[in-house]
Formats: structure tokens, C-alpha cells, sequence
């Protein structure tokens, strides 16, 4: 197969890293890529929001196989553009389309899913610019903390988990009134906190049948010990040592099961990935959130661990033949250390050189925001490189991938220095 991959993170190097290993892949190309997925296909620069433009090199490049990394070209609607173009019936695509990837395009319209559906969520409401008044005085009378969310796509910066009614009634405002983030903030969900601990399962569907993939648990704020501003995503497990079989089996039962059954009831012909956003509370599994898509960095440490053949998995996912294989799993533990920017996730500067890769031994350095120029590999983005390293324990991962982000050199390099850490001291 010729294979097409859309995005330019460290998911889509680890995406580009798993399907050169397979024999199915005959040639990789990655839109628009970076300095990490250069070394195992050919970058293409190409938007992966410019569709006339991805058409062209389906057709120029002969692609038999689509897969898109990120959310936005989904919820824009790429893959029914795509499916209107009559020379591109042939095409095999890994994501869905615009109707499907409201379960992250909308807040508001995921959280009414789950209550069409039965899926255990936190109790919310959702209010408009028209409603703002009744959305303040809403607030007043809701236990704390609170969390408000921008109903579309946000850049992962458009919730907030308010302590005080003033900065609930603030953050509303902004995103209401003052249209913080656009149009993305037109409608806001306001959530009740859930206590708990929280994870991430990942589901393959070809629209009918499934695979449940490693489960992970990601750290999204900048500081150790979860303190500061969210992030991306600085660092990620799999496995994680609180989901028990016990547990997994209520998130097939009890979640899986009923979105797939909700999508296909609605009429969404979903073929892709879904990752549901998890908290565990007293034992139970409650959706978060939806994403149409596989998270960053959690995908540097779900693939690692899948053992089957990665390109085989995605074209019976396009073929709508996912019953007929299997998922092999590593029982090996993985873990990631994001290598930041300084100032991320606020203003930051790139363009530094990135030195000592070379010096990195049993350990795979996934690309997020880099770029090479001049024979030289630099920054070029907030989130840099995860390091990725796998070993027989949580211990030895979490020291394995601490040791090399620690060799790797550019100016201003941040890291958190305890992934995994909560996990190794643990108990339910």
C-alpha cells in the first residue's frame, strides 16, 4: 500500500514509526510532517486543512490508504470531501466524517449523546450567548469546583475547572460575551467535578465491529505534582496500574458498547479511532470526553505496546474488517517524557538547535515540534520530542525515559521529572 498520514505532531511520528515497520507498506508520506517522520517517509508540505491540496497528492502519489492524525480536518469535514470526489472511491480513510467527529467537535452535542444513550457522564448544562444571565445565576447555586467548557474546538485550552462562583461566572463571560475563543466558545458547558482518577481508553472501530487498544493515563498540566497551566499533554503511561480487568470490562460494557451501538443507531457510519476520556470514581468509569481521534502523547506509548501489524490494523479498519484480527499486546510498560519549549505553554521561541539525539540508547524519540534545516534538527513547537522508553516495570520505564530526556539538549528545555511517579506509589 501507499499510505498517506495528516499532521505534523508525535502522534503522527509514532503513526509513521509503527507503519514502516509493516511489509504491507510500500511507500509512507506524512503532511505536512517533521524532522522525526522525515526519517521514515517523505514529508509532503501540504495543510492538512487545505483538502483540494491532500485530493491532489491522493491522486499524484497514488494513495491507497488515508489516515488523519488530528481533529480539526475532521470536524472541518475532510473525510466527506474526499468521499464526494468520484475518482477517490477506491480510497481507504482512517477517521470520520464530520457528523462523527462531533463527539469532539461539540461538547454540548457529546454530552447530549451520552444522555441519549445512557453513558455514564457528570450532570451538566449548556448555555448561549442569549442565555448568559440564566447561565451566571446557574452558577451561584452549583457546587465547586465547576468546570466550564467551550462548546467546539479549543487548542485544548477551553476548559476551565473553576474554585470560586466568580471565576466560573468570569470564565462564562469571557467565552460568551467576550468570545475568547470565537466560535468555539458560542455555547458553553458547564459540568459538575467529578473526584477521581483519571485515564484514557482508546477504541478502533471500522463502524461495525472493534478494538479496544492499550489504555493510558496522560499529564496535562506544566508543573510536578499536576500544578500550573494545562498543557497538551507533558507526559503519558500504558498500562495503568488502577485500571484492573475488572474495571476495563465496565468501560466495554458500560461505555464502548453503548457509543458504538448510539453511533450506529444515529445513522454515523464512524470508522477510526475514538478515545474516550475517562474518571474512575468509587470504581465506576464516567466519560469526560470524547476525542475523534488518538491523543498526544498517549499514542507514544499505546503504539509502542501493540505488537500486530499496525498497517494491517488500518486497512481492515477502512475495509470494515476488524473482526477478522486480532490485537497483540506487549506486556511490557511504556512511558513518555515531553521535552517542552521554555515559556510553553505560554510564548515560547523556536528555532533552537536540538543536539545529543544521537547519544539516546533503548529509547525511541518521538518528533512533536521540530524541524530540520542546514543539517541541523530544531524546535518548532511548544511540545518538542517525547521520549519513549519500555521496560518489564513501571520503574524501569519511568528511569529509562527520565535518563534520556535529561542527554537531549536545546535552549530552554523544560521537562516534568515525575511521570509515572504517582502511579509507582499507587494504591486503591
Amino acid at each position: 500500500m501507499n499510505i498517506l498520514i495528516l499532521g505534523s505532531g508525535g502522534r503522527e511520528h509514532a503513526f509513521a514509526w509503527k507503519l514502516a515497520q509493516s511489509p504491507l507498506c510500500d511507500t509512507l508520506f506524512v503532511a505536512p510532517g517533521n524532522a522525526g517522520t522525515a526519517q521514515v517517509a517523505t514529508n509532503l508540505p501540504i495543510s492538512y486543512n487545505d483538502f483540494p491540496a491532500v485530493a491532489k497528492a491522493i491522486r499524484d502519489k497514488e494513495i491507497n490508504l488515508l489516515i488523519v492524525g488530528p481533529e480539526e480536518p475532521l470536524v472541518k469535514g475532510i473525510v466527506d470531501f474526499l468521499r464526494e470526489q468520484p475518482d477517490l472511491a477506491g480510497l481507504g480513510i482512517v477517521g470520520p466524517d464530520a457528523q462523527g467527529a462531533q463527539l469532539e467537535g461539540s461538547k454540548d452535542f457529546s454530552k447530549q449523546f451520552m444522555l441519549r444513550h445512557g453513558i455514564p457522564t457528570a450532570t451538566s448544562q449548556t448555555f448561549t450567548v442569549d442565555t448568559l444571565q440564566e447561565g451566571l445565576d446557574y452558577l451561584e447555586k452549583h457546587a465547586l469546583p465547576v468546570v466550564i467548557k467551550a462548546d467546539g474546538l479549543a487548542a485544548g485550552k477551553g476548559v476551565i475547572i473553576a474554585e470560586t462562583v466568580a471565576e466560573a461566572q468570569a470564565a462564562m463571560h469571557d467565552m460568551l460575551d467576550g468570545q475568547k475563543f470565537g466560535a468555539a466558545g458560542s455555547k458553553v458547558v458547564v459540568e459538575q467535578f467529578l473526584r477521581g482518577i483519571e485515564l484514557s481508553v482508546f477504541v478502533l472501530t471500522d463502524g461495525v465491529n472493534y478494538k479496544i487498544l492499550p489504555e493510558a493515563k496522560d499529564y496535562k498540566r506544566i508543573g510536578e505534582e499536576d500544578t500550573g497551566p494545562n498543557t497538551g499533554g507533558m507526559g503519558a503511561v500504558s498500562p495503568v496500574v488502577f485500571a484492573s480487568k475488572a474495571f476495563l470490562q465496565k468501560v466495554e460494557d458500560k461505555v464502548v458498547k453503548p457509543t458504538l451501538a448510539g453511533l450506529q443507531k444515529e445513522g454515523i457510519h464512524y470508522q477510526g479511532f475514538i478515545f474516550v476520556g475517562l474518571m474512575k470514581v468509587n470504581g465506576e468509569p464516567y466519560v469526560i470526553e470524547y476525542n475523534a481521534r488518538m491523543g498526544d502523547p498517549e499514542t507514544e506509548v499505546v503504539l509502542p505496546r501493540i505488537q500486530s501489524d499496525f498497517a494491517e490494523l488500518m486497512q481492515a479498519t477502512a475495509k470494515g474488517e476488524l473482526d477478522q484480527l486480532t490485537v497483540l499486546v506487549s506486556p511490557q510498560t511504556a512511558v513518555t517524557t515531553m521535552l517542552v519549549s521554555g515559556g510553553y505553554p505560554g510564548d515560547y521561541v523556536t528555532g533552537k538547535i536540538i543536539s545529543d539525539l544521537e547519544r539516546l540508547e533503548d529509547v525511541t524519540a518521538f518528533h512533536a515540534g521540530t524541524l530540520e534545516k542546514n543539517g541541523h534538527v530544531l524546535t518548532n513547537g511548544g511540545r518538542v520530542l517525547a521520549i519513549t522508553a519500555q521496560a518489564n516495570s513501571l520503574e524501569n520505564a519511568v528511569r529509562k525515559s527520565q535518563e534520556a530526556a535529561r542527554i537531549v539538549q536545546f535552549d530552554g528545555k523544560q521537562y516534568r521529572k515525575d511521570i509515572g511517579l504517582d502511579l509507582i506509589r499507587y494504591s486503591d
